[in-house]
């Protein structure tokens, strides 16, 4: 029983489907069409808790608005740290370029050394602890590949230090001198990264446009990747018709063909950007000229800046425009 009433419910459906899409097509042309959306998910390259939604559904936005922030208290404070470390670099290189050297200089470096080992020590403990549980699918591979980089950072942190031990002990100064640049500019660098990592827990509206849904909201937590709100630039917009085999061979790309709807301004026009090689509907396989009737091809076409304002899943009506000399084979 169950079987027979989805065999009929098909049988309307695709009724239905023929109807609306060749007999009005056949006598003036006009053929029922609808709108359709190709929308924008925006998300972050980061995971994390979302902590503010700037915008809501509806929202028109410009290029560059706030769309949502994460939660951000480790990246501030590894920006912190980042900025510290270069102002202790920075005051190393002036010590080492001063015109004397401070005495019991080569205990500090030494003292350094020391803390950068236990760092390095704790970051390696950190990083296998961290392998362990990606190997059972319990971390993500972000952060796998932050614990990695932690720990190549603080192993390259003891070889600088260990080089500046060096260069102390060595008669020249030029060694050390060269050692404190080097410190420097490896700080200003990891500082850029922590600012970048931190610049991203911000996001941005990437193109103008209509935000049709949020899909999360402040206090969840989203992953790397994954569509916070939906974005619905003009130029996305879509108008898709269906239309029978005999008209489908009049049509060419960029062809222009004029819709109407309720809402629609006047005179509204799109350019055919898609015609399907494939019929939708597909007859017995010996084609009578009845059968033909029956081919029904999707066209798709991109309508002017004035129809912004349409929304997607809006039925309009297209009508075909006199036919080129080009055709579609």
């Amino acid at each position: 029983m169950k079987r027979l009433t989805f065999l009929l419910i098909g049988a309307l459906v695709l009724g239905g489907v023929f109807v609306l899409t060749t007999f009005s097509a056949n006598d003036d042309a006009e053929l029922p069409g609808y709108m359709e959306a190709d929308l924008v998910l925006v998300g972050s390259e980061q995971g994390g808790r979302i902590a503010t939604l700037s915008v809501h559904e509806g929202q028109e936005v410009s290029t560059g608005d706030p769309i949502f922030t994460l939660e951000s208290s480790e990246q501030e404070a590894a920006a912190a740290a980042a900025r510290a470390r270069l102002v202790e670099a920075e005051a190393r290189l002036a010590d080492a370029e001063a015109e004397s050297q401070r005495p019991r200089e080569i205990e500090v470096l030494e003292a350094a050394l020391a803390r950068t080992k236990a760092m390095h020590q704790q970051a390696k403990l950190n990083l296998e602890r961290i392998q362990a549980l990606y190997d059972k699918g319990w971390v993500s591979k972000a952060q796998l590949d932050e614990a990695v980089a932690q720990d190549e950072s603080n192993e390259a942190a003891v070889a600088e230090a260990e080089r500046r031990i060096d260069a102390a002990k060595l008669p020249g100064r030029s060694g050390v001198i060269d050692a404190a640049k080097a410190s420097v500019e490896a700080s200003r660098h990891a500082l850029a990264e922590a600012e970048k990592s931190l610049g991203k827990r911000q996001v941005f509206a990437p193109s103008g446009g209509t935000i049709e849904e949020l899909y999360f909201r402040p206090g969840e937590v989203v992953t790397a990747g994954q569509g916070v709100v939906a974005l619905l630039p003009p130029e996305n917009l879509k108008l898709r018709f269906f239309v029978d085999e005999p008209d489908r061979a009049k049509l060419r790309l960029d062809q222009t063909v004029s819709l109407t709807c309720d809402s629609c301004p006047a005179d509204l026009s799109a350019k055919i950007n898609f015609i399907a090689r494939e019929a939708e509907f597909t007859p017995p396989v010996i084609f009578s000229r009845e059968q033909r009737q029956k081919l029904v091809f999707l066209v798709e076409a991109r309508p002017d800046s004035r129809a912004a304002k349409l929304t997607a899943g809006q039925p309009v009506t297209v009508m075909l425009d006199p036919a080129p000399e080009k055709v579609v084979r």
